[in-house]
C-alpha cells in the first residue's frame, strides 16, 4: 500500500510506501478536515561538531542555522544564524527532517527547550512553535 506522488506516463506512475506519519497525516484529515502543522522559522543544514563537543555529547552532528525568519518562533527565542543546535526536547542530533516530525499539531503553543553551540558555549533557549500559516 503506498501514496501516489506522481505519474510518469500512461501506465507508469510512482507511490512512496506508508509510515506511521502518513498514516497520522491521514486519521487528521479523516477526523479534522486539515492537518496543521508548528512552525519554528529555521533553516539549516547538518553540520560536524568539533571534537571536544562530540566526545561530551556523545553525537557527530547538529544542524547548523543559516537562516531565520525575521520574528519567527525562533528569532523571538534568540536563536541566530550560525548556531548549532544539538538538541530539540529530546531529540539529540536533530536534523532538519528530525525537527519537521515534531513540528506536529500538539507542539503548537508549546514551549520547547532547543540547546545550541555558539561561540564555544551551549547556550538554551526557549521557543514556542506557532501554526504554519498557508
Amino acid at each position: 500500500m503506498g501514496v501516489n506522488t506522481a505519474v510518469a506516463g500512461i501506465g507508469l506512475g510512482f507511490a512512496v510506501p506508508i509510515n506511521a506519519t502518513t498514516r497520522e497525516i491521514i486519521a487528521t484529515l479523516m477526523s479534522h478536515g486539515v492537518v496543521q502543522r508548528a512552525w519554528l522559522g529555521i533553516a539549516g543544514s547538518q553540520q560536524r561538531l568539533p571534537p571536544a563537543l562530540r566526545r561530551t555529547l556523545g553525537q557527530d552532528r547538529g544542524l547548523r542555522i543559516a537562516q531565520l525568519v525575521v520574528g519567527s518562533p525562533a528569532d523571538q527565542a534568540g536563536l541566530r544564524a550560525g548556531d548549532i543546535v544539538v538538541s530539540v526536547g529530546p531529540e539529540l542530533a536533530p536534523s532538519a527532517t528530525t525537527i519537521q516530525r515534531l513540528m506536529v499539531a500538539a507542539a503548537i503553543g508549546r514551549p520547547v527547550e532547543i540547546t545550541v553551540w555558539r561561540n564555544g558555549a551551549l547556550v538554551d533557549v526557549i521557543a514556542v512553535p506557532r501554526e504554519l500559516a498557508d
